[in-house]
């Protein structure tokens, strides 16, 4: 986080901003509290960093069944999985919000969930359903 005065916000603005559209820029006044500038982006995934705080401290705190159970309660797009999927969803949704929590990056958590959460939307859509044609690695790709 790079740390600039208030003045620099005055003087500078253009400047200050475009380091904001990057990273939080922790902005210090003389007379008054120091302020932090961030972006819309970064503020909203920080807010939905905390809500999947919030719902995977309820899920741990329930002890009604198994991890994937319970998430698949709060998260029920789970239940395209099969059941080793969800047990797998569920690991990797915890490890990437405890990356998230740990590293202060919430993008490790988001994208977890949307991934998971866009490919079990796949599932139920009945993609995947059909067998993949592979090519074969010497074989030659016409392209446009």
């Amino acid at each position: 986080m790079t740390t600039r005065r208030s003045s620099d916000l005055s003087k500078h603005s253009a400047e200050v901003f475009a380091e904001a559209e990057d990273h939080p820029v922790t902005v210090t006044r003389r007379d008054g509290e120091t302020l932090v500038l961030m972006s819309q982006r970064e503020a909203d995934a920080r807010a939905q960093l905390l809500r999947l705080a919030a719902q995977l401290i309820t899920v741990t705190l329930d002890d009604d069944g198994p991890l994937e159970v319970r998430m698949a309660k709060l998260f029920p797009w789970m239940l395209a999985f099969a059941p080793e999927g969800r047990a797998a969803c569920a690991q990797a949704l915890i490890d990437a919000a405890r990356a998230s929590f740990s590293t202060g990056q919430p993008h490790l958590a988001i994208a977890e969930l949307t991934s998971w959460r866009e490919t079990a939307t796949a599932i139920a859509a009945g993609l995947g359903s059909e067998p993949v044609e592979w090519l074969e690695p010497d074989e030659p790709v016409e392209r446009p």
